[in-house]
């Protein structure tokens, strides 16, 4: 049996007592939120070894925002275990129920997946978030990160595992597998009879891996390929100002937008005024013909690539479009599934958007950075599924969990 499956195992046996464990795992969270702020100075000094290699190697500024952990960073995951923890248990919950013509009663209940496995690349903080959600949902967790997080991941998950055995859990709910090799996470896409479900957190070519190469079944999560659309009857200065936000308060992040679409109509005066702001944090637009003749030189010619490309940096694709129609049919064709938006005064327009855009999150008037399991009350989140099995969308606490029927009688047999 390799460490891997072992790993598998423990996981396994770790989830019965989960899926009982009532109030323990509140317990479990409460002692993890203290622990993670007792020990920031470890994280700290853990997470500097990450950045200097991750500098040596050339990672981008982006990459290294996502890796960096100091002092506030650690107290709000810690903050942010202590609102999981305060958010209602779902285990138990009785989602629908009756009583059959034959005295049978039959409820449905809400009860753990398992044992979930998840793959992520350069953020130490999910290491945390993912655990959490996972413990409060019953589920125990195999957490497989990537090589430029690997010591700050490491000294997370080894002060997360002391936190929740001194609460009387077993410490196997939450694993890490040190091994970052590629070897390591294709052993876990086929851990088969161990786990219940793959989640993958990362970028377009690691979600591809996994959901090509799995024989578990896997939850897609995370690219984003989004967009906003101005339209004809838009808000300028609002527009400016959401186009902002989505693409600059934190460009490494999925629901940061890649491409704006803006009618024809008002491209004219829309698009110096939302260069204006975007100037601001020297973001580079790469634009169509039309996008040129009106911003001038400083717009880079865009190809095919340009929509389809998740940049994760101060990269904007802008494209003119002369309908609403030729703006649907462009986010219909180059959208990952994940978050999209339109900007309009119009009620017809925004409803129209709501109804014909196939994506996880659609917006009207408002960032796509919103996007996000704290921003829909959810707490922390597993991650942005934009697949529509099994669930959709930031996926909390709910999203963790399956169903089972539980059926009781008086002696009834059938006949």
């Amino acid at each position: 049996m390799t460490l891997i499956e072992q790993m598998g195992q423990a996981a396994r046996i770790a989830s019965r007592q989960l899926a009982t464990a009532g109030e323990l795992k509140n317990d479990a969270l409460k002692a993890i939120a203290g622990a993670l702020r007792q020990n920031a100075d470890k994280i700290i000094e853990a997470n500097k070894t990450d950045l200097e290699n991750g500098k040596a190697n050339g990672l981008s500024a982006s990459l290294l925002d996502r890796l960096m952990l100091d002092q506030k960073r650690i107290d709000g995951i810690a903050k942010g275990v202590l609102e999981v923890a305060a958010l209602k248990d779902p285990i138990g919950d009785v989602i629908s129920g009756g009583v059959r013509p034959g005295g049978l009663r039959i409820t449905k209940v809400r009860v753990p997946l398992g044992v979930i496995g998840i793959i992520y690349e350069a953020r130490p903080n999910v290491t945390a978030d993912a655990a959490v959600l996972c413990l409060k949902s019953g589920n125990a967790v195999i957490l497989r990160g990537g090589k430029e997080a690997i010591n700050s991941n490491k000294c997370i998950a080894n002060i997360m595992r002391d936190a929740i055995e001194t609460a009387g859990l077993d410490k196997n709910c939450i694993q890490l597998i040190e091994d970052t090799s590629r070897s390591s996470s294709t052993e876990l896409m086929g851990l088969v009879g161990y786990l219940d479900v793959l989640i993958p957190r990362g970028g377009k070519g690691l979600i591809r891996a996994v959901v090509e190469n799995a024989k578990v079944p896997v939850i897609e999560t995370g690219a984003g390929n989004c967009h906003v659309y101005v339209d004809e009857k838009a808000d300028i200065e609002m527009a400016a100002n959401i186009i902002y936000n989505a693409k600059t308060s934190r460009p490494s992040v999925c629901n940061a937008i890649e491409t704006i679409l803006v009618h024809e109509a008002v491209a004219e005066k829309a698009l110096p005024a939302i260069k204006a702001r975007l100037d601001e944090k020297n973001v580079e637009l790469r634009g169509c013909e039309r996008t040129a003749a009106i911003l001038g030189d400083c717009v880079v010619p865009a190809d095919e690539s340009d929509w389809e490309t998740e940049y994760g940096d101060y990269i904007l694709a802008v494209k003119v479009v002369s309908s609403y129609d030729e703006a649907l049919d462009h986010i219909a064709k180059y959208s990952s599934g994940h978050s999209e938006c339109i900007i309009t005064d119009d009620y017809k327009a925004a409803k129209r958007f709501t109804e014909a855009v196939d994506a996880a999150a659609v917006y009207v008037n408002a960032s796509t950075r919103f996007t996000d399991g704290g921003m829909f009350g959810l707490g922390a989140e597993i991650g942005i599924s934009t697949q529509k099995l099994h669930a959709r969308g930031p996926m909390g606490l709910n999203e963790l969990t399956s169903m089972k029927f539980v059926i009781e009688g008086e002696g009834q047999v059938r006949v």
